[in-house]
């Protein structure tokens, strides 16, 4: 894997369509940790600031972020929070915090600032992509326009670096300049995947598996290792651990593209808010795909003549495909590959000295993004 070159501002209650309030838990004894509760906690803690950073928006791109966030639903309109995401950019950088001893809180700016590149990249992917829908409902683009769901995402990049740059402390210039090389790959890794799309599902010009994994650490690792990294570098940890944590935050990114690229063929549409089979009608170039063709048979040679084909894949060419996929391989490598890279992230965290709790809700999550739903 690739090493990178290396708020407060009005009350959260300001912002329209700030989140919902959550109510405490209950005392007594302390509840299992669980993946759910972790990224509850971790969200709790941040809010306050990612609410007041949001308030500093002009009101209408603020208000197609918090529709961004699912704190709202389209123009303003109140919603129960269902369609918020995991956050787990900003829990890794709380974790990582924790984990080399500091409070979460020492992290919150570097955990608002990666949230607001993550929604930034959504808002644009989304438009780039054409996709309709994310988390069961319109998109920002579909709800507002392809123009204001540019600027929204212009502003939140703007914004992410502004909260990063304000952070107190002396780690603010290093905490940018990781951020900004960050942001620099993210674009490497969506020009890449954006090109497979032109490219031959076979012969020599065909997207390999390691270009795809190159893409997927660019497009989706380097941002969860910024997060990590950032989580570590606030709460002043030495460059070892820091670095450590970026390389299992990477790893961990290529195994959550890995376990996505599952979720959009055999995913259930109740939680992915996409149809069944979404990334096989769409032609896109996923890992299962790739794996499935680098089989040698007959039923690779059906597989690629229903991806060739100019005719939409109705329901029954789209079930096909998956099984030709699954029959190949494609299902049982993908498993495989986040696998793989959890483990490689498990020896990275296990690489350096951790706080106990922290690491240990960090291994949870491990286990978690592997086992999402299909």
């Amino acid at each position: 894997m690739t090493t990178p070159t290396s708020v407060e501002a009005q009350p959260a209650e300001s912002v329209r369509g700030a989140a919902p309030a959550r109510r405490a838990a209950p005392c007594g004894t302390a509840a299992p940790v669980t993946a759910p509760r972790v990224l509850a906690r971790c969200r709790d803690l941040v809010r306050p600031s990612l609410s007041s950073a949001l308030a500093r928006l002009h009101p209408w791109p603020g208000e197609m972020a918090a529709y961004a966030l699912g704190w709202c639903g389209a123009h303003g309109a109140p919603t129960d929070g269902s369609f918020e995401g995991k956050g787990l950019r900003q829990a890794l950088a709380v974790l990582c915090a924790e984990a080399v001893e500091a409070p979460g809180e020492t992290a919150a700016a570097g955990a608002v600032a990666v949230e607001l590149i993550h929604t930034f990249s959504l808002l644009h992917d989304d438009i780039m992509d054409g996709d309709g829908t994310r988390r069961q409902r319109e998109t920002v683009w579909k709800a507002y326009g392809t123009g204001p769901a540019v600027l929204a995402g212009d502003a939140l990049l703007a914004l992410a670096v502004q909260t990063l740059t304000e952070t107190p402390g002396p780690h603010a210039a290093a905490a940018v300049g990781r951020l900004s090389g960050t942001m620099s790959a993210l674009v490497r890794g969506q020009a890449e995947d954006l090109l497979f799309a032109a490219r031959p599902w076979t012969g020599p010009e065909a997207v390999r598996a390691d270009e795809y994994r190159t893409m997927a650490e660019l497009k989706t690792g380097t941002l969860l290792g910024c997060s990590a990294a950032l989580g570590a570098l606030l709460g002043g940890a030495p460059p070892p651990t820091v670095a450590a944590l970026d390389r299992a935050g990477r790893h961990l990114g290529v195994a959550f593209q890995a376990v996505d690229d599952l979720l959009g063929i055999w995913g259930d549409p109740a939680v992915t808010g996409k149809p069944v089979y979404s990334d096989l009608r769409q032609r896109k170039k996923t890992y299962p795909v790739l794996a499935a063709l680098a089989a040698d048979g007959p039923r690779t040679e059906e597989l690629v003549a229903l991806l060739d084909s100019p005719v939409t894949l109705d329901d029954a060419g789209a079930a096909r495909a998956a099984a030709l996929v699954e029959s190949c391989g494609g299902r049982a490598a993908t498993l495989a590959e986040a696998g793989h890279h959890l483990d490689a992230a498990r020896a990275c965290l296990r690489s350096v000295s951790l706080g106990p709790r922290a690491a240990h809700e960090m291994e949870v999550l491990l286990g978690f993004l592997l086992h999402r739903r299909m």
